[in-house]
């Protein structure tokens, strides 16, 4: 039942909102405003201005791609591939035509809630691998928590993001019908347990309220 509520309240709220931005290029616009006091990346905390990361302090070092990694880019945390490969369009031409002829891909891919600022090479690596547990952890990263297994296709958070993810996960899954298998149900249910929102997600979550005009309830509580 839980979902089923959460689902209410974005119905309630989305009648008197605009909803997610029109597209992704102004969301990613609206998302550096979300972060402007608290610029600092999703999965390495390396601080950020405008477009350049900052990696003395966090101690991420780059793997393969030292110009990307000194960029934020914003990472869709459920990869627009993830979304499209589950809609119609993407069978006739890629995101390029869903970008073009699905209104709903393009609601999802600009919603705010599913947007954080990751170091650009980190957004490369991750690509549209699921996210799940890794054994070894291999650093690719320097000091950064983040594991990305190439051949198994699978990239793993560090713990203290694991619950963002997971609740990033059930909003998209209940707003727009995502299907997600039962592993990863599984998965992220103990995710959402053992790593609850802190006060940095209650906040972001309540910024992205005043710019699209729903919560995650699962930040914010169903």
């Amino acid at each position: 039942m839980k979902w089923f509520f959460c689902l209410l309240a974005l119905v309630v709220s989305s009648s008197v909102v605009a909803g997610p931005p029109s597209s992704f290029s102004q969301a990613k616009r609206l998302a550096a405003g979300i972060y402007q006091d608290r610029a600092v990346t999703f999965y390495c905390d390396c601080r950020f201005e405008a477009k350049t990361v900052d990696p003395t302090a966090c101690g991420y070092q780059p793997r393969k791609q030292p110009k990307r990694g000194a960029r934020v880019e914003w990472e869709h945390v459920v990869p627009a591939w993830e979304l499209g490969h589950q809609r119609q369009c993407w069978q006739k031409g890629g995101r390029k035509n869903c970008n073009r002829t699905d209104p709903v891909f393009v609601t999802m891919t600009s919603d705010l809630h599913n947007l954080v600022p990751a170091v650009g090479e980190l957004n490369g690596d991750r690509s549209n691998y699921r996210f799940g547990m890794l054994e070894g952890e291999v650093r690719h990263y320097g000091r950064c928590d983040f594991e990305v297994d190439f051949k198994l296709r699978r990239a793993e958070p560090p713990e203290h993001r694991r619950g963002d993810v997971a609740r990033i996960y059930f909003y998209m899954r209940d707003t727009y019908g995502l299907r997600i298998s039962r592993q990863q149900e599984q998965l992220f249910s103990a995710w959402h347990r053992m790593d609850p929102p802190d006060e940095a997600e209650r906040q972001r979550d309540a910024r992205i309220v005043k710019v699209q005009g729903n919560s995650n309830c699962y930040v914010s509580g169903c």
